[in-house]
């Protein structure tokens, strides 16, 4: 899952940003307003964590940023701010959760699940693709019920693979989704063919060609 952090206090969005990726997901940052419009117009993310107060901005101009571009992250808004009218205007735009500062990592984390959940898996943690069941709760993945061995990167890999079956998704994307900001460093994509093709012998010998390659374009998951 990949996440960004809008939060300008430096030490709750590092620590934030040090429990979420303790649970497999990729997380960026952003610690002023210019920096999140730009990375929420930019890139496509899963769970979008929004401080209102940004130092130079409204956490809600940028909410009303994401809901113009149609984009289909999930928003939790996080804030100091305890008034009913500022919770009630971030859900009337369109977040889907609202968390008070201070609040306790664990909770944020079981909140993101939940809105993960309700808007990508529709309220289920198990997501089926034919013989194929992904148990996003346990984060563990099976073949005919039977477990597959797979790496965390595996994992992932075939979680946005099956969220975004029928699609064809290019080399950037993939590297984009699954290291964030860390895929700008790569000299290749030589990392993103040894996940792929690992995880397509995974596959394979279970009999799911579900995995096909666009050639001059990426990858594509589907039963075509």
């Amino acid at each position: 899952m990949k996440l960004l952090i809008a939060e300008d206090e430096i030490s709750l969005q590092q620590s934030i940003i040090s429990y979420l990726e303790t649970d497999g997901n990729v997380c960026e940052s952003a610690s002023n307003y210019e920096d999140a419009i730009y990375k929420v117009s930019l890139y496509d993310y899963d769970i979008v964590i929004l401080d209102i107060n940004l130092i130079t901005g409204s956490g809600l101009e940028v909410l009303k940023q994401l809901k113009k571009e149609k984009k289909k992250a999930g928003v939790i808004i996080i804030s100091a701010n305890n008034s009913l009218n500022d919770k009630l205007e971030g859900l009337d735009l369109g977040a889907d959760d609202y968390l008070t500062k201070p609040f306790h990592l664990a909770e944020l984390n079981s909140r993101i699940k939940a809105v993960l959940r309700r808007g990508k898996f529709g309220g289920d943690e198990n997501i089926v693709f034919n013989e194929i069941r992904v148990d996003t709760g346990a984060r563990s993945a099976y073949i005919q019920e039977k477990p597959m061995t797979l790496t965390r990167k595996e994992y992932d890999l075939l979680l946005f693979f099956i969220t975004n079956k029928n699609r064809v998704l290019s080399k950037e994307i993939i590297a984009e989704h699954l290291w964030g900001d860390h895929s700008d460093l790569a000299d290749n994509f030589d990392f993103i063919y040894v996940h792929i093709n690992n995880l397509r012998k995974k596959l394979t010998s279970e009999g799911a060609k579900y995995i096909k390659t666009a050639y001059g374009s990426g990858y594509k998951f589907t039963e075509e």
